[in-house]
């Protein structure tokens, strides 16, 4: 089998594409895989194995047909990453991310129906679904996304919907609670608050920390990806969420304790604009439908995660002053 990964060098892109080139998945341990990454600021090559035989690495727009219209021919699926996905930063500045995450998922989906790609998957977020004050999300609520982040999902996640119901593309839609883990670019909370701990650097906790997210490991959210492409229907949409549900404030508190800091290094902060209270998610049907379930234990992976940061400070300094030099 021969797939083509879309934002293979960002975090959570990266992980599965090594895990793929590991032979971890059923039904594709030989895959070759073409990555095809822009290379923003949250995007590192080094993410990824150097010269890998079964992997071909592409710097190149999501955005740019004529480029996907030469890659796909030969592939047997696409597995679509790439997106502008940091909230904080379409806030200031939303462009980018409608054209990233609207305009790059119909040219990903057209230049993969005219090349006859048999399966494409779609990775989205849970924050398509806005804020739940009560009970989890099932995939068949409405979409009503607060942030411009959240609106630019939601617009690809109708664009794939689209192309499944009008061309008949063998395409399915994974929405995801909020992921953790090792390779995660230090502008996201974990690692902020971790690599801040480090160089003793106070955490800027939103409004009053009350403001709760489900979490699960990126290992177990790509398995979930691959579930999904192997045995998941076409035009199905599948939950996929960790059973962690924290608020911002218990997780501060849980990354200090790991890092032997005290809760003096609080610091409460104005709250982001349109700041969603609460997600959750229903992941019953991929459970019970393609039988997938989280693998890794939140405080193991936790633990793990932050393990990791304090072992390789050269990658997140360097992700970190990349990111700085991104911002005008």
């Amino acid at each position: 089998m021969r797939f083509l990964v879309t934002g293979g060098a960002g975090f959570i892109g990266s992980h599965y594409v090594r895990s793929l080139l590991a032979g971890e998945y059923k039904g594709a341990e030989n895959a070759s895989v073409t990555v095809l990454d822009k290379e923003t600021y949250a995007g590192n090559r080094a993410n990824l194995p150097a010269d890998h035989p079964r992997m071909t690495y592409v710097r190149g727009d999501v955005c740019d047909r004529e480029l996907l219209l030469d890659l796909l021919p030969g592939h047997d699926a696409v597995v679509h990453f790439a997106a502008e996905s940091h909230v904080d930063r379409s806030v200031t500045g939303a462009a980018e991310f409608f054209r990233t995450n609207v305009l790059g998922t119909q040219t990903v989906l057209d230049a993969a129906l005219v090349t006859d790609v048999e399966r494409v998957v779609h990775v989205s977020t849970d924050e398509v679904y806005g804020s739940i004050e009560k009970g989890s999300w099932t995939e068949d609520r409405p979409l009503l996304p607060n942030s411009p982040y959240a609106a630019s999902k939601a617009g690809s996640d109708l664009v794939a919907r689209s192309y499944w119901n009008t061309h008949g593309l063998d395409l399915s839609v994974t929405r995801c609670s909020n992921n953790y883990g090792p390779y995660q670019h230090p502008e996201k909370l974990i690692p902020r608050f971790v690599t801040n701990l480090f160089e003793g650097i106070p955490l800027p906790v939103y409004g009053d920390g009350r403001n709760r997210r489900e979490w699960v490991h990126v290992d177990d959210h790509c398995r979930a990806v691959h579930h999904v492409l192997m045995w998941g229907g076409a035009g199905e949409i599948y939950n996929v969420g960790g059973g962690n549900e924290l608020t911002n404030l218990a997780m501060t508190e849980q990354i200090l304790q790991l890092c032997g800091a005290e809760r003096s290094m609080i610091r409460y902060v104005t709250d982001r604009k349109g700041h969603d209270l609460r997600y959750s998610l229903d992941d019953t049907k991929i459970r019970e439908e393609l039988g997938w379930s989280p693998r890794i234990a939140f405080d193991e992976g936790l633990a793990g995660t932050v393990a990791w940061y304090r072992d390789n400070p050269q990658w997140w300094k360097a992700a970190r002053n990349a990111s700085s030099a991104d911002r005008p």
